[in-house]
């Protein structure tokens, strides 16, 4: 397969390796940068990108430039990267989108911002660097673009058809609504994350057994705090003052769950937990069945082969899986598997388990 389309990533990190890899399976040709030769070269091995030794080489001739760099270097790679390649569209995949903007607008003429689209592909992990990539990180998430008045609406429609065409969803949206929204759904759970684990790593001084107790519950939620510090240190500053207001919420509603606990409101705490339950049974499964889900808990053993006897027992069921997650067990030797299906085939699901020697437990 081939493309007529001719990719550029400036910054080879996971996001942009994953770029790399997904524009090789499209059948583009692409060529990168990074300032770190070694990282470059581990990029390069990994997707088959072909390195430039400048962002000048590795943008010329190109169509479309991916500038995937840190935030505080997005708009200066962004104002090079159209300067070198004046016939290519260039987007970003920046957490912060109104930072950017600014700076951009501060730094590039206006007719070639025209070529310039904002874009922040929701996927990645806590890992970072070229050697976690893939190009199943893009795979079904949504990518949102946010056009600047004085982008070209060819700009965009190239920069969404590129993205349509990895699998991936693009979402048109306003780079200051981007910002608000992501500073709660994004930013907070990464502070969330890093507050909770640097909590119980200051009362290990004094219990040096607590992180010994941490169950899949507390390793789940701070799963987050291994992720880059500079990284996320260049969001949070980047958009201050969204995660502030995110994070003065989230402590008012901390503040009114302990409110009802110490005032000992059973019925009150029951509620709020039963509000989030429903909120979060709609949230791993696709828009078509967010109306009805089900979640099956089901103890696996930590063997090879174990998940694909699960997922085979479902399939010849006739059971889809929506969303599935895995939490291994501290202790080693099991781990368990939280299916959600339609909540119409849960009862099939459970007796295509069961017949297999499963014992699913039914949440919801």
């Amino acid at each position: 397969m081939t493309s007529d389309e001719h990719v550029a990533v400036v910054g080879t990190g996971l996001i942009g390796t994953s770029i790399a890899m997904a524009a090789r399976a499209a059948g583009e040709e692409v060529r990168g940068f990074d300032p770190d030769p070694n990282v470059l070269a581990r990029a390069s091995e990994r997707s088959g990108l072909q390195a430039g030794g400048s962002i000048a080489d590795a943008v010329a001739g190109t169509s479309l430039v991916f500038v995937c760099t840190p935030v505080p270097n997005i708009a200066a790679v962004v104002a090079e990267a159209l300067a070198e390649a004046t016939d290519a569209v260039v987007t970003d995949v920046g957490s912060v989108k109104s930072h950017v903007l600014v700076e951009v607008e501060r730094t590039v003429p206006r007719g070639d911002r025209s070529r310039f689209v904002g874009g922040h592909p929701m996927g990645g992990s806590e890992r970072s660097g070229p050697d976690g990539a893939s190009s199943s990180v893009l795979d079904g998430i949504v990518w949102v673009l946010t056009p600047s008045s004085a982008t070209a609406e060819a700009a965009t429609v190239q920069v969404s058809a590129w993205v349509e065409k990895v699998g991936a969803k693009p979402m048109v949206m306003d780079p200051f609504r981007h910002d608000r929204l992501v500073a709660m759904v994004s930013h907070l759970p990464q502070v969330a994350a890093t507050a909770l684990m640097g909590l119980a790593a200051t009362e290990e001084a004094g219990e040096p057994d607590i992180l010994l107790l941490a169950a899949g519950g507390f390793r789940d939620l701070t799963r987050l705090a291994a992720s880059s510090p500079q990284l996320w240190s260049d969001i949070l500053l980047a958009n201050r003052a969204q995660i502030a207001e995110a994070i003065d919420l989230y402590a008012k509603r901390l503040s009114e769950i302990r409110d009802m606990v110490i005032a000992g409101s059973g019925r009150d705490v029951e509620r709020a937990f039963t509000e989030a339950k429903e909120a979060r049974l709609t949230l791993g499964a696709k828009p078509t069945v967010r109306t009805g889900v089900s979640v099956l808990q089901v103890a696996v053993p930590d063997r090879p082969g174990a998940l694909a006897d699960l997922t085979a027992c479902l399939g010849s069921g006739g059971v889809n899986i929506e969303d599935l997650q895995i939490v291994h067990s501290p202790e080693g030797g099991r781990g368990t598997v939280h299916l959600t299906v339609v909540s119409s085939a849960a009862d099939d699901a459970v007796r295509a388990l069961q017949g297999r020697g499963f014992e699913p437990v039914r949440l919801a």
